[in-house]
């Protein structure tokens, strides 16, 4: 690389350092206009910079499973940790590795959530775990994971969970509309729970929601939501040091790209707006098979967040005018102007769902209508050919008739 470009790069590096995640990714796209390879070359300094990892809570699935294979002496599965037997790995996430258990007591099978000795020494990352199981204990919803309980052995945290059957919806592209509402009404009803009780996902993502077998919607991880009141600290805990473990510092961004609000991609504060938002995002990728912001850099996806609209020409144009206010509100950039509670949604998508019911019926009333009346048409048709033929052979056989009696 030249020394001049090399001076480029490196001043930009360090000017872009000096703004929070949002407002970097607004400041590369003007400092680089179309020189992608001068952006680029920004971007791989700052993702090798230790202080950039912060703008992800999650890191990648393979560095997590490298500090794993580092800090466990041996594997988990077949291994017992209180009255849980490990069974198999179901999967890898920033909070720790998530697998299939048997419950020998109560003669079960759950999910357990294990925290790798790596992260208990961390103070932040333990002390957000412990948050997962205080907040998802006290969530009591049909739409949201269930919670049963905490275990600690040889080092590890684990927490006990509601083993859900099913896929992600990650994994279930463009739905027809009805499904996509009824999934999306599930949603909103476990969110409006957890906000009930001022509880902020934070992480609202396809892969964060799973529809069982039987259509029943479970929102996953609670790992990152936030309590936005604590109305009684937990004893023996001072109010301040509640306020301190709760809080997310400032210009730190925990949370996936794609479908995060403009204010948390800029390390504001995040309140249940941030859902709404996000609950958007989800609806109008079920409904168009396509991410609502989405870029090739995460400076790209992040400039998307701030500065654009979705292509709402992607949407089918069966989509009710309902729906479409709905995601229009939703994905409102200015959060004072955002829908203001997801329990608006629900009224909305139920309503859309009664009128889509009513549109269904009505087409099958009226299907039936024309079938009875083309019923009625052949029943006609066939009943004149039949008098058409009688008559003929009353008249055929009064003809032969008056001829036999002519020759006789």
């Amino acid at each position: 690389m030249p020394a001049d470009c090399s001076l480029q790069v490196e001043r930009l590096y360090h000017a872009a350092r000096q703004h929070s995640p949002g407002e970097c990714a607004v400041f590369l796209e003007n400092a680089c206009a179309d020189d992608t390879s001068l952006r680029h070359e920004v971007e791989a300094l700052l993702a090798e910079d230790a202080g950039v990892e912060s703008f992800l809570e999650t890191p990648a699935l393979e560095t997590v499973a490298k500090e794993f294979a580092e800090n466990l002496d041996q594997p988990l599965i077949g291994r017992r940790i209180g009255s849980y037997q490990i069974l198999s790995l179901l999967g890898t996430g920033g909070m720790g590795e998530v697998y299939r258990a048997s419950d020998t007591r109560l003669c079960r099978e759950v999910a357990l959530k294990v925290l790798p000795a790596v992260f208990a020494q961390d103070a932040e990352r333990l002390a957000r775990f412990q948050r997962e199981a205080r907040l998802s204990a006290s969530l009591n919803h049909p739409n949201v994971t269930a919670i049963y309980g905490m275990e600690e052995s040889d080092g590890l945290s684990c927490l006990i969970m509601e083993l859900v059957p099913g896929q992600t919806l990650a994994e279930a592209g463009p739905l027809p509309l009805v499904e996509a509402l009824t999934i999306c009404r599930q949603i909103a009803e476990g969110l409006e729970e957890a906000h009930r009780k001022n509880i902020t996902h934070r992480d609202i993502k396809p892969a964060n929601i799973k529809v069982t077998p039987e259509g029943m919607v479970k929102i996953l991880d609670f790992g990152l939501a936030k309590a936005l009141v604590w109305e009684q600290p937990e004893a023996g805990l001072s109010r301040s040091s509640v306020d301190s473990l709760m809080a997310s510092q400032d210009g730190k961004i925990l949370g996936t790209p794609d479908y995060m609000s403009p204010e948390q991609v800029r390390g504001k504060r995040v309140e249940k707006q941030a859902d709404i938002w996000a609950f958007g995002c989800v609806l109008y990728e079920l409904l168009s098979g396509k991410h609502a912001f989405h870029g090739d850099t995460l400076t790209d996806t992040i400039s998307k967040v701030l500065t654009q609209e979705p292509d709402w020409q992607t949407l089918s144009p069966a989509t009710p005018p309902k729906v479409r206010e709905l995601l229009r509100r939703c994905l409102t950039k200015d959060v004072r102007h955002r829908l203001q509670h997801i329990g608006d949604a629900r009224i909305e998508i139920e309503e859309a769902l009664a009128i889509a019911g009513t549109t269904r019926r009505s087409h099958a009333l009226r299907r039936g209508t024309i079938l009875a009346a083309l019923g009625g048409v052949v029943a006609l048709v066939a009943g004149l050919v039949t008098w058409t033929n009688f008559r003929h052979g009353r008249r055929m056989g009064s003809a032969l008739h008056s001829n036999q009696t002519a020759i006789f």
